[in-house]
């Protein structure tokens, strides 16, 4: 009698146990689903919280809900439709942090229930750039601000009352549920803090990445940065945990001095303060030039002062600002000639998959600090006054709750 209620005992614990799974790992593969999202249906207008639909991930897709997201700039530009082809209306949003609720066809390292962050440029695996140590730029997935739609069939995943609602950088996260490739997406520790690590997923890695991967300052080194928004702090961070002695910050707004202090800057350096070309200053502050410049404004004048502002000989200069198309890069060939090096780097040289958990693992082994980028929190609901602190210039990072 004894062992028959025990093997009862198991049998019902075993069911439970089964049915506690089921549970878990249920999702609403194959239907569409109905959410709330914010969209942006004119130029500068305030985002509407709306129900949309939407649909099931597709071959190589995968379906998100999204937890956490933050406000970068980049959604800003493309709300306000500057110097570009305006597409609305349009769902924003591109750093966040999420869990994969359904997998397309022919999606094999990702499963429902993982914890991911969906990134803005992709990671085949295949092309020429993703076999190469050297590059990032993904032949198939490379960032592409004018594409709406999912690059499978060219039809969008959102949609209300039948009218399509375009993507924003294949990720638009200013949604409760949206549909990513699944080589734009990176599959991090379950540990980790989505509200915390979301942050990682675009301005910082690019920041810190341009530094550490791609400038490679050495212990004890100088390094100047060029704006001190928040990737060119992201810069300033992957220079004091590289180990440098001098990281001069270089920006035209005063108040700024103070708060990148925090992310390691020892000296500020405001050009509105001098008569001469700040790559002059730079070079007479450091007997000669900085060993590493960052540039993170965009500015093409900045861009100039950062290559001219490193020491002859063994001086690195990474540009990381988008400039206007039409602008143009004017310097004297004897500055290349002396032994000067200037490069280009895209989101910090990381490749999405490979190496944004690691990026992830830096945070929760403590040898990064995203906290002190974070500086407003706010719910979905009220998701424009993230926009607004932003052009106010009094956030550089914003988390919105999906939630609340």
């Amino acid at each position: 009698m004894a062992k028959y209620v025990l093997e009862n005992c198991f049998a019902v614990l075993a069911f439970l146990l089964a049915m506690k799974t089921k549970a878990r790992t249920t999702t609403m593969s194959g239907e569409v689903i109905r959410c709330k999202a914010a969209v942006a249906r004119e130029a500068g207008k305030p985002l509407v919280i709306e129900e949309v639909e939407v649909a099931p991930p597709q071959k190589m897709e995968v379906r998100l809900k999204i937890l956490f997201t933050s406000l970068c700039h980049t959604d800003v530009y493309f709300w306000e439709a500057k110097g570009q082809n305006p597409l609305f209306p349009r769902i924003l949003g591109h750093e966040a942090g999420g869990i994969v609720e359904s997998v397309g066809e022919g999606v094999t390292e990702l499963k429902p229930g993982d914890k991911v962050l969906p990134v803005f440029t992709g990671e085949c695996g295949e092309c020429r750039h993703c076999k190469s140590e050297d590059s990032n730029m993904c032949d198939l997935l490379r960032i592409n601000t004018d594409r709406g739609v999912m690059i499978n069939d060219g039809k969008t995943r959102f949609s209300k009352d039948g009218q399509p609602i375009y993507h924003f950088l294949g990720t638009s996260t200013f949604s409760e549920y949206t549909v990513v490739h699944s080589g734009c997406v990176a599959k991090i520790n379950p540990d980790a803090p989505l509200d915390k690590v979301c942050v990682l997923s675009c301005g910082i890695s690019t920041g810190m990445g341009a530094t550490l991967n791609v400038a490679k300052p050495k212990k004890g080194m100088s390094v100047a940065i060029f704006g001190l928004g928040a990737v060119g702090l992201a810069a300033a961070e992957g220079a004091r945990i590289a180990g440098a002695s001098r990281i001069i910050g270089i920006d035209l707004n005063a108040s700024r001095a103070n708060e990148a202090k925090k992310f390691g800057v020892t000296e500020f350096v405001n050009p509105k303060d001098h008569d001469k070309p700040i790559q002059e200053v730079i070079a007479a502050m450091t007997d000669g030039g900085v060993d590493r410049s960052v540039e993170c404004t965009g500015n093409v004048k900045a861009m100039i002062s950062a290559f001219e502002c490193v020491h002859d000989g063994w001086g690195v200069a990474v540009l990381v600002g988008v400039p206007n198309k039409d602008d143009e890069f004017k310097t004297l060939p004897i500055n290349f000639l002396n032994e000067r090096t200037l490069k280009g780097t895209f989101f910090g040289n990381y490749k999405p998959r490979t190496d944004i958990p690691g990026v992830v693992e830096k945070y929760m082994k403590k040898e990064l600090e995203v906290e002190k980028f974070i500086t407003h929190h706010v719910g979905f609901s009220e998701i424009n006054k993230a926009f607004d602190y932003m052009l106010k210039g009094e956030s550089l990072r914003c988390i919105i709750q999906m939630d609340a």
